[in-house]
């Protein structure tokens, strides 16, 4: 090759975008080779950022790399998700998911919101949270079958309260709806706190919210727990029947948490990444500080869902489910 062959070679590869030049890397195997920003599409000191937390320092400590926590709240979700679905898919901008910003939103926020399932590559599944369904204790059912039989003999009569409109535990409640054939009146509440101090107060008959936050409750008898949304009983609460033990098997339903990236981000980050979630979910101790959250260690299970593909088709399933729902209740955002 020529002296003036190598200068021509050295100066095109100095015309290279930047943008290229991560990519230039992943053959060699050495992502992160910086910082990788972690976004979190709701507000600090909740689950989901509890949550991203705990596994960024556990990115961090696997990886070599930082994983800073960037929390980009509102609209249910949606700011934050969109900000990561039109970040550079070079693998250094990843997502904190949820069942309402990657699932139910898609459907309940038609129109509105600015990203797809089809933006979004899955990662993998960190936690699921069982929901639980309760009344209060004045109220004269003792189980769900009995609320059920109550609601159909006084139709709309009884409300039914969540941490919000267009939250899992708002379309939990519309479910039960539609899986029952009951109608109550939904009462969106901004959190679960001011949602369960009204059911307790008596004001509000029926509630739904992560089992986390409400097992309190129900363990010092302010709450009557009548099911819980997951396939099995929750060893939390070994005596509450499951939804289908009560004849309702189509009301399942569960919270969960699960990282995502921009589509096109390169597979080996996608693989890379997943692999080291996967470790960390099996990790005893980091599941501990996981499944502390709210108190209910055998409550939190990764589901065998910690791969990118099997998170693909866990999400892809939960999208149609909710989608449905959405259009089967009529559900608005705006409660």
């Amino acid at each position: 090759m020529t002296k003036l062959h190598r200068r021509a070679l050295l100066g095109a590869a100095g015309l290279l975008p930047l943008a290229a030049l991560p990519r230039l890397g992943f053959a060699q195997g050495n992502w992160p080779a910086r910082p990788v920003r972690f976004i979190v599409p709701f507000t600090p000191a909740g689950t989901t950022d509890i949550a991203a937390r705990i596994l960024a320092e556990q990115l961090h400590q696997r990886l070599g790399q930082a994983f800073p926590i960037e929390n980009r709240g509102g609209a249910g979700g949606n700011i934050g998700s969109e900000v990561a679905a039109k970040a550079e898919p070079d693998g250094y901008t990843i997502l904190m998911q949820t069942v309402s910003s990657g699932a139910i939103n898609y459907a309940l926020y038609a129109g509105q919101i600015g990203y797809k399932p089809s933006d979004l590559a899955n990662v993998g599944l960190l936690i699921k949270v069982p929901n639980v369904i309760f009344v209060n204790p004045e109220l004269p059912v003792k189980n769900l079958r009995e609320l059920v039989a109550l609601a159909k003999s006084k139709p709309n009569e009884l409300n039914h309260g969540s941490s919000g409109a267009g939250t899992s535990l708002h379309m939990t409640g519309e479910l039960l709806k539609l899986e029952a054939g009951i109608q109550m009146t939904h009462v969106p509440f901004r959190g679960a706190g001011p949602m369960m101090a009204e059911i307790m107060a008596g004001r509000v008959e029926v509630g739904v919210d992560n089992l986390p936050s409400a097992i309190g409750h129900i363990r010092e008898g302010r709450l009557r727990a009548l099911a819980v949304t997951t396939p099995v009983r929750s060893p939390a609460l070994p005596d509450v029947p499951t939804t289908a033990e009560e004849g309702l098997p189509g009301v399942e339903a569960t919270g969960w948490f699960g990282v995502q990236a921009p589509a096109k981000t390169p597979k080996p980050v996608i693989d890379k990444l997943g692999a080291t979630i996967d470790a960390v979910v099996k990790d005893k101790e980091v599941w501990a500080r996981l499944a502390d959250l709210g108190g209910m260690k055998p409550d939190l299970t990764p589901d065998g869902g910690t791969s990118p593909e099997a998170f693909e088709t866990f999400v892809a399933a939960e999208v149609k489910k909710w989608a449905e729902v959405v259009r089967r209740s009529g559900a608005k955002v705006d409660g």
